[in-house]
């Protein structure tokens, strides 16, 4: 008898579940060509993510790429002391992503086409 019980239960969730999303779901509908729309959507948002990107995104890879930087630098430095030998590579590789990350603002959307 549970077994049964468990059958309905589920099966009334599921109908449900269904009149659910009939019931709160949208239709999108396009006048014309749907790449237009996409492109109006897209001419609409386009400055609000080159913001986000510029004020949030960036900043915060290239706290993180500073502290990896600082943090390289200091074990090479122990390594160095502890062989003689300083290993150079990590650090510059670093370096470079953290230039580059930072000067990106300036021409990425430039590539994007924004």
């Amino acid at each position: 008898m549970t077994k049964k019980k468990r059958i309905i239960k589920t099966a009334i969730l599921l109908l449900v579940m269904t009149v659910f999303m009939a019931a709160f779901s949208v239709t999108a509908f396009a006048d014309g060509e749907v790449s237009t729309a996409i492109k109006g959507t897209w001419d609409t948002a386009s400055g609000e993510i080159k913001t986000v990107v510029n004020d949030v995104v960036f900043p915060i890879i290239d706290v993180i790429l500073a502290v990896f930087f600082f943090v390289k630098l200091g074990l090479s430095y122990f390594e160095y002391r502890k062989s003689g030998h300083f290993e150079w590579t990590g650090p510059a590789i670093l370096f470079a992503c953290l230039i580059f990350t930072l000067t990106a603002p300036t021409y990425v959307w430039t590539i994007a086409g924004i």
